[in-house]
């Protein structure tokens, strides 16, 4: 199961970045889960201080950027 984060305060960006997460792991048949970081301490522990970021099991993979779903799958198919 893929372990899909999204860090940020909960801005428009960051939900659409949710869900086009989503679509995309959708897409791709993957079992998933989707969490929501929020907290800015959290959320520097990752190294991330532009938001919003996407991390895939753990590891950030965008920053500071909102990704349509087809680069989030090219992303989650690398992974």
């Amino acid at each position: 199961m893929k372990k899909l984060q999204i860090l940020g305060p909960g801005c428009a960006k960051c939900k659409k970045l949710a869900e086009d997460t989503e679509t995309a792991a959708k897409a791709l048949g993957l079992e998933y889960e989707i969490e929501k970081i929020t907290d800015i301490r959290e959320m520097v522990k990752f190294g991330v201080l532009a938001t919003p970021a996407l991390a895939v099991d753990g590891k950030v993979k965008s920053v500071g950027k909102i990704l349509d779903a087809e680069k989030i799958k090219q992303l989650l198919s690398e992974s």
